[in-house]
């Protein structure tokens, strides 16, 4: 009867364990699939929110699974078993352009995934060439708008690719402010930042990370950012919201796990990666990649996620960029 006792408390513990979510911190790692190649910007910062809730979810083990604009990575996810032992990186193209841009789709960007936090926010920045906006005398984007629609045709812009972060903002900003300017696609952001450092394009909409070296040097000026507020990297540089009001499209990238996923488990997982995310070291880390930690609660991320895919269908639709 000692041992029939004994085996009974055991297994009550044990329950109690799980259902308070101290499941997790277990023999089992947790797997967090990046969709994208190892030593980018996402890869990264997966890497130090992994090592950060360690001591909290127990392992979590990084899975780069690159391709196909990151719907490779993204499907996975979507089909993992929804036990909170399988999350992953969703981002701007992922759940946002990527749906709207693929004529076929192997994951539903709004059914197939619950959120679970939001994690950075990378603004872009409208950069020229520092040597063209001097001879243009274009130091304010009202400067650009007003000599684009005085010399219609005359301007162009680059970007890494049709469909890509720089394409669409490029063709929302041409939309908003009723400008014409030729688009240049270039096999990727490095090509169309040298094309632009080159006076072979006019400007640019560049990720601040990869700008940034640019601006420093003097070789691009940087008209204006792209969040609708000031960036705390460029705390001199307006937005373009100023100009154009309402005007954003930022690079973004959150958390997420496979629909039916429970709350107790998202809730679990939301309280130490946000955790991590407000640690003063990782900020201070994020800080030198030029991005801007967001903390949400899942609700708040997932409405979030929404808004974004409703803006790209209008943005991705004004493009007209297609991928089959």
């Amino acid at each position: 009867m000692n041992r029939i006792s004994h085996l009974i408390t055991l297994l009550a513990v044990l329950a109690a364990s799980a259902l308070s979510g101290n499941a997790f911190a277990q023999s089992k790692p947790i797997r967090l699939i990046v969709p994208y190649a190892a030593g980018g910007p996402i890869d990264v910062t997966a890497r130090i929110l992994a090592e950060r809730v360690k001591d909290t979810l127990g392992p979590v083990i990084v899975d780069n699974r690159a391709g196909a604009g990151g719907n490779i990575g993204a499907d996975m996810v979507a089909k993992a078993a929804p036990d909170g032992l399988t999350i992953g990186i969703a981002a701007t193209a992922t759940h946002a352009v990527n749906p709207w841009l693929f004529g076929k789709m192997p994951y539903n960007a709004a059914t197939d995934f619950v959120a679970i936090t939001q994690i950075l926010r990378v603004p872009n920045v409208l950069v020229m060439n520092a040597e063209v906006a001097q001879r243009l005398k274009i130091n304010t984007v009202t400067d650009l708008i007003t000599y684009a629609r005085s010399n219609p045709g005359k301007l162009n812009y680059g970007s890494g690719g049709n469909g890509s972060a720089g394409h669409l903002a490029g063709e929302m900003f041409k939309s908003r402010s009723g400008i014409f300017a030729v688009h240049i696609p270039y096999n990727g952001a490095n090509p169309a930042q040298l094309a632009l450092q080159g006076a072979q394009v006019d400007f640019n909409f560049d990720n601040l990370a990869t700008a940034a070296p640019g601006i420093r040097s003097g070789k691009l000026k940087a008209l204006a950012v792209t969040t609708l507020a000031r960036s705390p990297a460029l705390p001199d540089v307006p937005p373009v919201a100023d100009t154009l009001k309402g005007f954003a499209i930022d690079t973004w990238w959150g958390l997420v796990a496979p629909a039916g996923t429970p709350k107790e488990v998202i809730a679990r997982l939301n309280q130490a990666f946000v955790a991590a995310l407000r640690a003063p070291e990782t900020q201070t880390r994020f800080a030198n990649l030029m991005a801007e930690p967001v903390s949400t609660t899942p609700e708040e991320f997932g409405a979030f996620m929404k808004g974004e895919l409703v803006k790209y269908q209008a943005v991705v639709k004004a493009a007209g960029a297609k991928v089959d």
